[in-house]
């Protein structure tokens, strides 16, 4: 908010009343009324930047909301009450040791953003707005927080602040000021619950590999159902696998692995000395093949 300057138009004044006396009588009074003029005209003239509208009192009564730009004001009768700023205005404030609806003690931090869009009632129906705004942006804080869970509060926090942007709309919207959007910077809660939810937290992770654990163990015990269920079926089948198997940890062993002889006459490998014949054999070519790689 700027007022003409006077100082240039009393100059003026000055210069040419002085002018005009060195040549006339009458040029005191010219001067005086000049004085007069140029007095009048900067206490009249008013300017309001872009962003900024004044309120225009007459006689005590509101008379209407000039600006931007240049205009006039009749002196003594009028008066440029208040001036507005309609940019977008950041507000910060903050609820400590504020209970949740678990009674969880946490400090909230947040941010408002919020802007003048009828300088009228801003300027006729608050004090302060500036200051209302704030106020009444705390205890809504504190009133969502009072009924939200902790967990609500942590996880979700975007409907925490669209709840939150409602209420403080709804209380500042007969002031002339609306919400553009409330985010909430951090929630901070005691450093012993922060420990406890980290115990749980691992506790749970624990429990779910142990469920992974448990079903595969039931899966792996399925297929071997299934498998059972088409070898009783083909002894032949059951025979080779299990002469695989043998085959198999003779390769990766390379020493000797010694089998019940009731298993080794069931496969039909020919008693003790033909498995101790094929662990030889394996311990060879497996020596065979270092040597090579060496």
């Amino acid at each position: 908010m700027s007022s003409v300057n006077a100082v240039s138009v009393l100059l003026f004044c000055v210069i040419a009343g002085a002018s005009w006396a060195a040549s006339t009588v009458l040029g005191s009074s010219v001067l005086a009324a000049g004085v007069l003029v140029a007095l009048l005209v900067a206490y009249s003239a008013k300017i309001a930047d872009q962003w900024e509208r004044a309120i225009i009192l007459r006689l005590g009564r509101f008379s209407g909301v000039r600006g931007p730009g240049l205009f006039f004001i009749i002196p003594i009768i009028d008066s440029a009450a208040y001036w507005i700023d309609l940019r977008t205005i950041t507000t910060t404030f903050t609820a400590e040791q504020t209970l949740t609806k678990d009674t969880v003690p946490v400090n909230v931090d947040a941010v408002l953003f919020w802007k003048v869009v009828n300088p009228q009632k801003a300027a006729l129906e608050v004090e302060n707005y500036a200051e209302a705004v704030n106020w009444s942006s705390q205890t809504a804080l504190r009133e969502i927080i009072g009924r939200t869970l902790l967990a609500e509060m942590l996880g979700n926090r975007d409907r925490l602040d669209a709840d939150l942007k409602k209420v403080i709309d709804m209380r500042t919207e007969p002031w002339g000021i609306q919400v553009s959007s409330v985010e909430i910077r951090d929630v901070i809660i005691p450093q012993d619950l922060q420990d406890a939810m980290s115990r749980q937290a691992q506790a749970e992770r624990e429990r779910q590999a142990r469920v992974i654990l448990g079903e595969s163990e039931l899966q792996i015990a399925q297929k071997f159902k299934d498998a059972a269920k088409i070898y009783a079926g083909d002894p032949a089948a059951l025979h080779l696998r299990a002469m695989n198997m043998l085959y198999e940890g003779l390769k990766e062993k390379g020493a000797l692995v010694i089998v019940p002889s009731t298993a080794v006459e069931t496969m039909g490998l020919g008693g003790i000395m033909g498995v101790a014949s094929m662990a030889k054999e394996a311990q060879k070519k497996k020596q065979g093949a270092d040597e090579k790689r060496s």
